[in-house]
């Protein structure tokens, strides 16, 4: 390929997630499970919202919307890498690497907002409840659906873009098993000022913004279930937090760990593992955590197997 001239360039190669020969066929059969109970799951619970009337209301639209973001987050990432856990060779092409890289950040920086559309959600049911109609009207729900997947599009839109600036010369090789920003952009033999300084400023926006929301949210929701006279109520209520912020936790966590430390302290190798939490293990978790234990979908799960073995 042509030095300083990434328009030649026509391929990468992907390191993967490890380069032990012994441990690929455990991997893929592992990662192959998590990914068909993440498919199974996100499919499962967005069906069920969609075929169960009095489950559509606010909080199961913004349920569904996390399950499809999570279904497309992980089928972006998860096949692909699966391929190369059987092949000698794990090769992307530079259109296909853009492409994976784009959608990637559409539904990474999506998950981010809607986790603060679902945490505000609850902050309106728990905290005005006698409001809570006239706040989170359906045109409400859907507004804030709408403007999760354009910031998601503007900001994967612009990382993308200024991707195509980069120049990339004789290094092709890819430290990640996916084509990730920071992964990329260590193989450029050109000035990445730009790119770095669009990362830390729209992941800094991406990160802090949706976790204050959430954070604010769930400090009046505290505050009001302190108010709760049941002990029982108080305990379930504290439940139900808990695993939302676990998950967040985990998500957020691993992504800020992956992008707003410095580049001079920044190992490619614990990056990876960190972003297995986000990637992989988060969409097989959210339909667990936020729908599987609640009692709502739990009745509607049972009503539909009934209907299935009645016909």
């Amino acid at each position: 390929m042509a030095a300083g001239n990434h328009s030649s360039l026509t391929e990468f190669i992907l390191a993967g997630l490890s380069e032990q020969p012994e441990l690929q066929l455990p991997l893929f059969l592992l990662f192959l499970g998590i990914y068909v109970i993440t498919v199974m799951g996100n499919l499962g619970m967005i069906t069920l919202i969609g075929l169960s009337a009095h489950l559509h209301t606010p909080m199961y639209y913004f349920l569904s919307s996390l399950s499809f973001i999570d279904l497309c987050h992980s089928t972006v990432i998860t096949p692909k890498m699966l391929v190369n856990f059987v092949t000698d060779k794990n090769i992307i092409s530079y259109p296909e690497c853009m492409t994976q890289l784009y959608f990637f950040l559409v539904f990474a920086i999506a998950e981010c907002y809607m986790l603060a559309a679902m945490a505000y959600d609850r902050y309106v049911a728990i905290c005005s409840p006698l409001l809570y109609n006239v706040i989170m009207s359906y045109q409400t729900c859907f507004s804030l659906i709408l403007g999760v997947y354009i910031v998601g599009l503007v900001c994967a839109s612009a990382h993308t873009g200024c991707m195509f600036r980069v120049q990339f010369c004789k290094f092709d090789v890819i430290n990640h098993y996916f084509c990730d920003l920071i992964s990329i952009l260590k193989l450029s033999c050109s000035s990445t000022y730009v790119n770095e300084l669009l990362i830390l400023i729209l992941s800094g926006i991406n990160i802090l913004f949706p976790s204050l929301t959430i954070l604010a949210s769930y400090i009046f929701i505290t505050a009001s279930i302190l108010h709760i006279r049941s002990k029982e109520g108080r305990c379930k209520a504290f439940r139900t937090c808990s695993s939302h912020i676990l998950a967040v936790a985990v998500f957020f966590g691993s992504a800020a760990f992956m992008y707003l430390q410095p580049s001079s302290v920044s190992s490619m190798d614990q990056g990876k593992v960190s972003s297995v939490f986000y990637t992989i293990f988060v969409p097989m978790l959210n339909p667990l955590i936020y729908s599987l234990r609640n009692k709502d979908v739990n009745v509607a799960l049972k009503k539909m197997l009934k209907k299935s073995i009645l016909l």
